[in-house]
């Protein structure tokens, strides 16, 4: 694995998402160079451009538009690039859509970086981290997928609001697809320690009686609202993909909800969703399959189901040798 001390990041797709995780790293200072690439080169130039003004604002790094080759010696290789969902078209229709993007990009990003983290961030995010990890021939702790990290962030954040406190002092997950059939962890969701109902006891707030599937409709809907409200989203998401960036580089074996290939827990194998994670310099260096009722864990089940229909519609190729 990569061992170098000036890390150097590759984002490939310099799309809303792309260039917004460019200027999340840019603001980190996480890595000394960061290249993008794009199939419109004169897109990936003019992100680098603006990207670079900013410097004088932030830390001195190298930004710059490249192409495959400068892809040699980085540590994580994020893949933002691909088609957005169109109006009526399914997901198994989105997957395979952008399944053809991904034969272009990740034999050449493996070419090149065989030692990278792939990060993938284009939808639907599961299917395509499975099938990358197919097409790559990476071991699976090197191809990890955004998952449901936004969704359990936008989950702290609501019941964070809904009991004025601080999300970050919130812990609850998300798990499963990133998508409809996501599923949250209401079992296992604490405040200071305690249980929902705990916290509720000893501060006197009103709890999430009634409450707890309008709270989660608003946390799996959020993005469909935002979508019509500005048409995308990308400053979450983005955020969410340096949090895992910065888990990597700095090594720091943080638990998030991310995507990667499971085999045996709760029932699920040989499909990639989203459960907690430990992320590290070698990528995903641990799965924990975390606690869960038996609604829970039936519902994990169905969304893994969901997951797996969809990438049995991609012409799931053998791994390169």
């Amino acid at each position: 694995m990569f061992t170098a001390q000036r890390p150097k990041v590759v984002i490939v797709g310099t799309g809303m998402v792309g260039a917004t995780f460019g200027y999340a790293l840019l603001w980190s200072g996480l890595t000394p160079e960061i290249i993008l690439i794009d199939v419109n080169r004169a897109r990936a130039s003019g992100e680098a451009m603006d990207l670079s003004h900013a410097m004088p604002f932030h830390r001195p790094i190298n930004i710059r538009a490249g192409d495959y080759p400068d892809c040699v010696g980085a540590t994580v290789v994020a893949i933002a690039a691909g088609a957005a969902q169109r109006p009526g078209e399914t997901r198994p229709e989105l997957a395979q859509r952008n399944a053809r993007v991904f034969d272009e990009i990740i034999p050449q990003v493996v070419r090149y970086a065989p030692e990278a983290i792939l990060l993938i961030a284009t939808n639907p995010v599961d299917s395509l981290t499975y099938y990358t990890w197919r097409l790559s021939g990476l071991p699976p702790n090197q191809v990890i997928g955004a998952g449901t990290i936004l969704d359990t962030a936008r989950l702290r954040y609501v019941l964070g609001a809904r009991f004025g406190v601080d999300p970050r002092s919130v812990h609850a997950y998300i798990v499963g697809e990133h998508g409809d059939t996501e599923v949250p962890l209401w079992s296992s969701a604490t405040i200071a320690g305690m249980s929902i109902d705990e916290y509720c006891m000893v501060t006197g707030a009103p709890c999430l009686d009634g409450e707890r599937e309008q709270i989660f409709a608003q946390v799996r809907d959020a993005a469909y609202h935002i979508i019509e409200l500005k048409g995308a989203t990308y400053y979450a998401i983005a955020s969410g993909m340096e949090r895992i960036v910065e888990s990597i580089l700095r090594d720091q074996h943080t638990i998030l909800t991310v995507s990667g290939l499971l085999e045996n827990c709760h029932g699920v194998s040989d499909v990639c969703i989203s459960v907690p994670m430990v992320i590290g310099r070698q990528g995903i260096e641990r799965t924990l399959c975390v606690p869960m009722s038996p609604e829970e864990e039936a519902r994990f089940q169905a969304s893994a189901r969901a997951v797996r229909e969809v990438i049995d519609t991609l012409p799931l190729p053998q791994p390169v040798a």
